[in-house]
């Protein structure tokens, strides 16, 4: 069964129905011999014997009536292999890193991160060098300009370095990987539950800075090789774009996050940014939400289904 369930690189929320639907497959073409041989070893009991007419060979009626017992023995067997892979490919959501560029394949203690990336050293998916480069505009990362618009607040750009630093270095956001088809990227996170004081704290803090755009995600001018504002747009402040802290929490990055009533410490949602000293309060989160998951494919998953045909298909005796 562990064979079943080793997933690859991209397989961390895989579905398994397509190997469990070929195995089932395979074992119904198999089903005729297989069932006979069971028969003759009297391991499978024969079904009743009809008075008339006599069958001209008994053993075909004991396997036709011994199928629904098989077919129910390799149901709950799937049923078994998909429950087990599906708690894997939860865990294995946990303590990893994204599959994007300047991600680390593993995270692991770095001692040398730099200012605000210094509370995920101890167990990190970036390395130093990203982490210094977290922290400067226009890096050599990706060459985008947080100041297109002219000078922003440093209070602001405080926000925009932890969330690089969030982005780049927590091995804690697994449960909310999804994958996707960019040069940059394999692997993206959508819908991170942000505490409420992280979000708010940022859009207060940037509220009378200047933008042009209310989705950083794409549409700029790259002519120049950095990020400019798109022609016909024009700069102003935050809160213009952005009207509630919600809108700029869930709006700039195209929902790497959700707005959320949740506090720090609730133990339910993503700090941003947080004392190293007092631990990563994201290694909770990040378990609660990949129970969770757990819990919701199976109840919404193959496995109920399966299971169901398995107690369905005896009642093929009661004929």
């Amino acid at each position: 069964m562990r064979a079943l369930c080793v997933p690859g690189p991209l397989q961390r929320s895989r579905v398994w129905t397509s190997t469990i639907s070929s195995l089932f497959l395979d074992q119904v073409q198999r089903e005729g011999e297989a069932t006979k041989h069971l028969f003759q070893l009297g391991v499978i009991p024969p079904g009743p014997v009809p008075s008339s007419p006599v069958p001209s060979e008994p053993s075909n009626l004991g396997a036709d009536k011994a199928m629904p017992w098989k077919l129910t023995a390799l149901l709950l067997f799937l049923a078994g292999v998909v429950s087990v892979c599906r708690a894997r490919a939860r865990t294995d959501l946990l303590n990893v890193c994204m599959d994007a560029k300047h991600h680390k394949v593993e995270p692991g203690p770095e001692d040398e991160l730099h200012d605000q990336c210094v509370p995920w050293k101890k167990n990190a998916c970036c390395s130093a060098r990203v982490s210094h480069e977290l922290h400067r505009d226009k890096s050599s990362l990706y060459n985008f300009s947080w100041e297109h618009c002219g000078r922003m607040e440093p209070a602001c750009k405080r926000h925009f370095i932890q969330n690089n630093c969030l982005y780049e270095c927590s091995p804690n956001l697994g449960p909310w990987f999804q994958e996707v088809n960019q040069k940059w990227r394999k692997e993206r996170f959508l819908n991170v539950p942000l505490c409420k004081e992280d979000c708010l704290d940022w859009w207060e803090d940037c509220r009378t800075s200047y933008t042009c755009k209310s989705s950083w995600h794409k549409g700029w001018n790259w002519s120049s090789g950095s990020n400019q504002c798109p022609t016909g747009t024009t700069c102003d402040t935050f809160e213009s774009f952005f009207p509630t802290p919600a809108a700029l929490c869930e709006g700039i990055w195209n929902h790497d996050y959700k707005f959320t009533n949740y506090s720090r410490g609730s133990g339910r949602c993503i700090q941003m940014w947080f004392d190293a000293a007092e631990g990563n309060p994201n290694e909770e989160v990040a378990r609660f939400y990949a129970l969770a998951l757990s819990a919701g494919t199976m109840s919404l998953g193959t496995g109920p289904l399966l299971l169901s045909a398995a107690l369905m298909l005896p009642l093929g005796l009661l004929d």
